[in-house]
């Protein structure tokens, strides 16, 4: 940028004809149309995208001899800028305007291609020296160049052109697109007085300069074409499915995961939205919904089960197999949802929850153990609670009130002041005093004791094992406790209210705000004891900050999947995060499909995903496909009990139509309750290798009769998202007859 401008000498190869020699490049009347042109394809594009403004960064570094040496050691604060604007997703473009010397490849090469403006990367000048101007930048000098030399009246193919005194990527950059003009290209060192002596021409900075906000323009564009729908590049993982099907171990390690910044990157993520977590799994920020806020969500497909046997009906099954069959067979974009498990149930007799056969999650282990860590923060902030409320109570039991009012509000520097929580406690109580000084002695009475009564504190700890023996504990038998024991109890981490709270926040505030308002027990006088009255709300959001940010990992096939919260749908409400899947809609944008599970059966996980999750989070779904089996509807129709580790009784191997149709009753019951929701149903029926073509008929026979829009035999299990192709038609489908919910 700061060398001399090159010029540039045209003339015909035929002899005897007519010189050209353009002296100076900018005559007023076209610059000032170059210029013009520029301007209105910017008030264009602010016009038709009144939310986008267009920002050019620029960082300059001035040429002073003395301090050049004292600035080559800044060369890595420059590249430290660079890499933070590469980020920043409201800046379009980047320009380096600095002395030579920090011109280097390492300094250049920093620069997103994306967002270089100036097409000074390696990379850009490679596309353009190639001839694809569409992915790349033209650096605005010579885009000036060309513009103006289009605009001459003579044809410019068939000529010869001496580029003077410049070197380096310009001159690439003009050879290049001379020479997809047909024009024959020499250049010449700067050697001419008569052309040193020239002044800069001002015109001709204008028309760069022009050229380069043309350049932040179609930065712009691009990037609001990221934004919007397109489908996936998405390169599945090929299935060789083998019979008889081998373990769900060995099937989830005989497949080798692709990258997950490579998924992200497929499906439209950007690198500063993702936190990987080794190579296989990767928190996704929230800022993802700012960026996307504009796109329209995509389909919005629930998956539940009837009402559940020891058999299993696998809903988990269903939902990997569809969203397989949906984006790896039908190439259409989709996303799973599913709830993270528990180690209580995963080292029990269930086992997992990442599928089953070729419909799994990969890698299952860490699927299905520590994954991020969100179970153990949930451990931490539940923990954090049951501490604070013994602490208060043993402390509020052995202090006066002067030195609890020391303590909750001490001197610092010789200076005492509220916390803003303090604050909100003493509006609560209807004291509106802000200076500590100012409390009457009743007042920092009531402020400084909750007087919980021991007896009714509702707050439990937490562990995430099956440890029965913590079903019921005495704590405070320590001889520093002062004879403060109690009987209290452990619960399953993912019992905790905290784990329901993740689930239904929409956002790190709302999160923090239901966080304040958990009751853990009540005062000797009957009122309501709050986390934000023990003053831990603060400490809870912090434990939770990476947890609210839901874990991207894949199927078997390489498609997404979000895994994120797991509350229990027989104490909670059963359903993975409400922003699992807001992110997920607007990831699949208006075309795709995001597929939701809901936990246990029909008619408890499916009817609190309506009536707790879609008040929290204003979503509706489009379609309720219900899961079922021959061998659970068995059970239902009055067959034998069945034991974990026994062999299966008769009935549920061989052919029983009565059996059938009997329990058939319950998948009825399940599909009525969908449509009183005003959502259409597809009956999934998971097929065994047990089961019989009649008893599979007549499954799909009654289920349409009950008013499902179709009823699909899976085989997923066995093939894979091959096996749930006919599912994923159907979903297709049903969509459209989507009526208003209720």
């Amino acid at each position: 940028m700061a060398a001399p401008v090159a010029a540039v000498v045209l003339w015909e190869r035929q002899s005897g004809s007519k010189n050209i020699v353009i002296k100076q490049w900018f005559r007023r009347m076209k610059f000032v149309s170059v210029i013009q042109r520029s301007k209105e394809e910017l008030v264009s594009l602010q016009k038709s995208h009144p939310t986008v403004k267009p920002v050019l960064a620029i960082i300059q570094a001035g040429e002073d001899d003395i301090l050049l040496e004292i600035n080559k050691k800044m060369a890595g604060k420059i590249i430290e800028e660079v890499l933070k604007l590469n980020e920043d997703q409201k800046v379009h473009g980047v320009v380096l305007q600095l002395p030579r010397p920090f011109l280097t490849s390492r300094v250049l090469n920093s620069l997103r291609p994306e967002k270089d403006v100036d097409g000074v990367t390696d990379l850009n000048i490679g596309r353009l020296v190639r001839g694809d101007l569409n992915e790349s930048f033209v650096p605005p000098i010579a885009s000036a160049v060309m513009e103006l030399l289009g605009r001459h009246e003579v044809s410019l193919e068939g000529k010869t052109a001496v580029i003077v005194g410049e070197n380096g990527s310009l001159e690439v950059a003009l050879q290049g697109l001379m020479q997809l003009r047909e024009i024959m290209v020499l250049s010449c060192s700067w050697n001419t007085d008569s052309l040193q002596k020239q002044e800069p021409s001002i015109a001709g900075q204008a028309v760069e300069m022009s050229a380069m906000a043309r350049n932040v323009v179609k930065s712009s564009h691009r990037w609001i074409q990221q934004q919007q729908y397109k489908q996936w590049r998405l390169r599945s993982l090929k299935l060789q499915p083998l019979s008889p099907v081998p373990s769900d171990i060995e099937i989830s390690r005989s497949q080798t995961p692709k990258p997950i910044k490579l998924l992200a990157k497929e499906i439209g993520l950007l690198s500063d939205e993702i936190e990987a977590y080794g190579q296989t799994k990767a928190k996704v920020r929230l800022s993802l919904l700012d960026r996307l806020k504009e796109q329209p969500n995509g389909k919005y497909v629930l998956v539940a089960g009837i009402t559940p046997t020891p058999l299993g009906e696998g809903k988990s099954t269903v939902t990997i197999g569809l969203v397989q069959a949906l984006t790896a067979h039908l190439k259409l974009n989709s996303f799973a949802c599913l709830r993270q498990p528990s180690q209580g149930p995963t080292f029990g007799v269930k086992g997992g929850a990442a599928g089953g056969g070729y419909a799994q999650v990969i890698p299952m282990e860490e699927f299905n153990l520590h994954l991020t860590g969100d179970i153990h923060a949930i451990t931490a902030a539940n923990n954090l609670v049951a501490a604070a409320i013994d602490a208060r109570i043993l402390h509020e039991a052995t202090q006066s009130d002067k030195a609890l009012y020391n303590r909750l509000v001490p001197s610092v520097n010789g200076v005492r002041k509220f916390s803003p929580i303090q604050i909100a406690r003493l509006k609560r109580l209807g004291i509106s005093k802000t200076e500590p000084g100012a409390l009457t002695p009743e007042e920092i009475s009531s402020f400084v004791r909750l007087d919980i009564d021991p007896a009714k504190v509702t707050w439990q700890r937490v562990v995430d094992t099956n440890d029965r023996f913590l079903r019921k504990i005495t704590v405070g038998q320590a001889n520093t406790e002062k004879g403060h024991m109690r009987q209290t109890q452990f619960d399953i981490a993912v019992a905790s209210e905290i784990m329901a709270i993740l689930a239904l926040a929409n956002g790190l505030w709302d999160m923090k705000e239901r966080l304040g308002r958990m009751v853990v027990g009540t005062s000797r006088k009957g009122q309501p004891i709050t986390t934000e009255d023990l003053g831990v709300t603060g400490a809870l959001a912090v434990l939770m900050k990476d947890a609210i940010k839901p874990t991207l990992m894949q199927t078997l096939e390489g498609t997404p999947v979000f895994v994120h919260a797991g509350p229990f749908a027989n104490i909670a409400h059963g359903n993975s995060s409400v922003l699992a899947d807001k992110l997920a809609l607007k990831l699949v944008s208006e075309e795709g499909y995001v597929v939701t599970e809901a936990g246990f059966g029909a008619d408890i996980g499916m009817e609190k995903f309506f009536n707790i999750k879609c008040r929290a989070s204003g979503l509706r779904p489009d379609v309720v496909v219900l899961v079922a089996t021959v061998r659970a509807l068995k059970m239902h129709g009055g067959g034998p009990s069945v034991s974990a580790g026994a062999p299966l009784p008769r009935e549920y191997i061989d052919e029983d139509l009565m059996l059938v149709e009997g329990g058939c009753s319950n998948l009825r019951k399940q599909i009525q309750i969908a449509h009183l929701f005003g959502v259409p149903v597809v009956v999934a029926l998971n097929v065994f290798k047990t089961d019989t073509k009649a008893e599979i008929d007549l499954v799909c026979q009654i289920a349409k009769d009950a008013g499902a829009s179709d009823a699909v035999a899976c085989q997923h299990w066995s093939r894979g998202g091959r096996g749930s192709v006919e599912l994923a038609r159907a979903v297709k489908v049903s969509k459209s007859a989507h009526c208003s919910p209720k």
